[in-house]
């Protein structure tokens, strides 16, 4: 990737917010990842402009509810290829890729211009660990299925079972990421998973609490 002129204005303020929420994650990411994410950032925003990728439209504001909301589940993520369902503009797939560089990510969706944005993202920032797969969750046959399947604000948590049952190993992890109101979906969850925990996120107070769902597809046999 080409160097990049230096952070100014509103973007210098998001690098000093994405220091300051790494920090309270207690995550230690080199300089020059930093920097790739803080572009793509800057790609997600002038693409914006023509495609309407996202309603968050603020360096800051990007930081946090795109980045910081993605990294926050790192110390959750079992080793192995990653799966991110309902993608969008790519994330958390992107920022974790960025973070893991030698683990594979495969972004899922079925939107045209998002998976677009985050194929021109890959190849613009040199992230090569990353595969868009362009398709609805209920479509896609991976084979092997895939040990850890990430999902954020995808769907309520009975209906993302459903659809990412074929997509999990037996043994494997689902993680979601919901809002303040998660406790609602943890009611008929589907017989093939078993909830392992729910953490709080730090660093997301009030209306955008973030918590983390962790889910184990069970092993029949």
């Amino acid at each position: 990737m080409p160097p990049r002129a230096p952070l100014v204005g509103d973007w210098s303020a998001a690098g000093a917010r994405l220091d300051s929420g790494l920090a309270t994650l207690k995550l230690d990411l080199p300089d020059a990842t930093r920097q790739r994410m803080i572009a793509l950032l800057q790609l997600l925003r002038e693409w914006n402009r023509t495609f309407n990728l996202t309603a968050v439209h603020t360096p800051a504001d990007m930081v946090t509810r795109h980045l910081l909301d993605s990294l926050a589940v790192l110390a959750y993520l079992p080793p192995g290829p990653l799966l991110d369902v309902g993608t969008g503009a790519g994330f958390p797939g992107l920022p974790l890729a960025l973070a893991r560089p030698d683990t594979q990510h495969v972004l899922l969706d079925s939107n045209l211009k998002k998976t677009r944005f985050v194929e021109h993202a890959a190849l613009t920032l040199g992230i090569g660990n990353v595969q868009v797969v362009r398709a609805r969750a209920e479509e896609y046959q991976p084979v092997p299925e895939f040990p850890v399947v990430i999902a954020r604000a995808f769907a309520p948590l009975p209906r993302l079972l459903r659809l990412t049952c074929k997509l999990c190993a037996p043994g494997g992890r689902i993680l979601a990421l919901k809002g303040p109101t998660v406790e609602a979906e943890l009611t008929d969850l589907p017989a093939e998973f078993t909830l392992v925990d729910t953490v709080t996120l730090p660093g997301f107070d009030g209306p955008a609490r973030r918590t983390l769902v962790l889910l184990d597809r069970r092993v029949v046999g």
